[in-house]
């Protein structure tokens, strides 16, 4: 949307490339729950394709350096006309220690679809530590396919 089509394109394809870990999206559980939106909602929330595709960030308060998720409501729809309901993670029901939701990039690419990117810190167990990435994303929204990786930080 700034322009920066051509920049995610190159950053997915660096990612791909590198060997980036790929992160768990799931269908929608304890972690997408209201009670979890982070306050204040309004700086937490974003929505895209004209209303169509909420992104919103869940901190579930536990385990602490892995409390954040994001919550993403996407077409298709099913029969009763919801949207799709996933949670992206860093592993499974573990989430990541930070996500900087204020520095969410977005863009489109009529073959791939809503492409993300957003910077996030996450526990590394090798290190003993956080460490911070490029969480990037893709979403189709016509067969709800969803792909995350965590690039290195720039």
């Amino acid at each position: 949307m700034n322009g920066t089509l051509t920049t995610a394109a190159v950053v997915s394809l660096a990612l791909l490339a590198s060997g980036a870990s790929a992160q768990t999206v799931g269908d929608c559980d304890w972690r997408a729950s209201a009670q979890a939106i982070a306050e204040p909602w309004q700086d937490n929330t974003r929505t895209f394709s004209n209303g169509k595709t909420r992104l919103t960030l869940t901190d579930t308060i536990e385990p602490a350096a892995g409390a954040l998720h994001l919550v993403i409501l996407s077409p298709p729809y099913s029969e009763l006309g919801d949207r799709q309901c996933r949670v992206l993670s860093y592993d499974g029901s573990i989430g990541f220690a930070g996500v900087a939701f204020q520095e969410l990039g977005a863009d489109y690419d009529p073959a791939r679809g809503l492409l993300f990117d957003v910077p996030v810190q996450y526990y590394d167990a090798a290190l003993g530590d956080t460490t911070g990435g490029w969480l990037s994303f893709e979403l189709n929204q016509a067969s709800g396919a969803i792909s995350a990786y965590i690039g290195p930080a720039e």
